[in-house]
């Protein structure tokens, strides 16, 4: 899961044929880079795939499609697929499709597609842009499916001990905008800017006064999926940093946060609440996103080479901690003499000759040699060696 969350683009690629990047939108990303894998595979054959339900869950990814075989639907697969460019400043993301289908008579002309819809730097923040992909730019869900699956729920009450979290997560699933890929979340958009975080909803219901859709996801507990486009969604969030201003003064000319809030907002909106702000699924108080059940669930630590089991995660965290910070003179180094000393007589009668990295630590100082902080031994420590103790 974590190659394709974007921290191994390369493995990513060398698994999938997609390269992987790092959002807010990850979880998301790894359901598509999967379809995508999986109707590239059946593309070999003449063979497309039609996604049936499609959930990220926990730590894991699960996929359900359908295998059909027709070579001329096969065709239409290059349309399906869409590279990502996402901005490393503010966030924003657009989808290039990899070709174009368009309406001939009885049939489809397929060609190449035009683009990128970007330019060099982010037209918000002036910020680079990563190309990641392809991956699978249709809908996630088979909406006939996914009511198929609650109306067996509703018809056989407490088959499953898992009911309430089936029922919760196909009702986001059933609410999900099918034809809109990816998402924003509300701390990355407020994050953005240095403001406090809007509600959910409030950011809903200025989406819906502004004529847009939005809706929730099932693979993010703040995710916002809306139709709305990135310039329409920062003109919201500059009028939500006008009721509760920001301190410019303190973020850098070159910050995403003050290049997106010079611009004045060219659409006013609204956070009054709106009839349809709350999803059904969160007024019928359903179990959407589930607690975990334990503290530190989740996958453990994998073998070890050698055999037996690898030390838990928790284990490993307590080890490491501050282990970057200043640590207190003397501490972590040996707390046993040096192989090179012996005693002899009063002091230590040091073997062979004394290497030329030692002479700094070494002082005369009347007809006594005095030393500080010599390898091998504590920090500090001090210590006198007479006069013709060399062998």
């Amino acid at each position: 899961m974590a190659v394709m969350a974007g921290n191994s683009a390369e493995t990513c690629y060398s698994k999938y044929g997609a390269v992987s990047l790092k959002g807010k939108f990850c979880h998301e990303l790894a359901l598509r880079i999967i379809l995508h894998s999986l109707d590239l595979r059946a593309n070999c054959y003449q063979r497309f795939v039609v996604p049936l339900l499609s959930v990220s869950a926990d730590f894991y990814v699960r996929v359900f499609v359908r295998v059909f075989t027709g070579q001329a639907k096969v065709k239409a697969s290059a349309s399906k697929q869409a590279l990502v460019f996402h901005c490393v400043g503010c966030g924003s993301h657009h989808l290039q499709r990899l070709g174009r289908a368009t309406s001939h008579g009885s049939g489809f002309k397929y060609s190449a597609a035009t683009g990128p819809p970007v330019g060099p730097t982010c037209e918000f923040c002036q910020h680079r842009h990563q190309v990641g992909g392809p991956v699978w730019a249709e809908p996630l869900h088979d909406p006939t499916f996914v009511e198929g699956i609650l109306a067996a729920l509703e018809r056989s009450p407490g088959r499953f001990s898992t009911e309430p979290r089936l029922r919760g997560m196909l009702s986001v699933i059933a609410e999900e905008l099918s034809d809109v890929p990816l998402y924003y979340t509300l701390d990355g958009l407020s994050s953005t800017i240095r403001s406090n975080t809007p509600s959910l909803l409030q950011l809903r219901s200025a989406l819906l006064h502004a004529g847009f859709r939005v809706s929730l996801s099932h693979a993010c507990r703040n995710a916002v999926k809306t139709d709305a486009p990135p310039a329409a969604l920062w003109d919201i969030m500059r009028c939500w940093a006008k009721l509760h201003p920001v301190k410019l003064e303190r973020l850098p000319d070159s910050s995403p946060a003050a290049r997106i809030l010079s611009v004045e907002p060219t659409l006013q909106a609204s956070f009054t609440l709106h009839e349809d702000a709350n999803p059904s699924s969160r007024k019928r108080g359903l179990k959407r996103f589930p607690e975990n059940p334990e503290a530190f669930w989740g996958p453990k630590a994998r073998a070890k080479p050698g055999g037996g089991l690898a030390p838990s995660l928790q284990e490993k965290r307590e080890r490491l901690q501050n282990k970057r910070t200043q640590r207190p003179d003397g501490a972590g180094l040996k707390q046993f003499p040096c192989k090179r000393f012996k005693e002899v007589g009063e002091g230590p009668k040091i073997r062979g000759r004394v290497p030329k990295i030692w002479t700094g630590f070494l002082k005369h100082a009347g007809g006594v040699w005095e030393w500080k902080g010599c390898p091998g031994t504590q920090r500090g420590e001090k210590g006198k060696i007479k006069l013709g103790s060399w062998e």
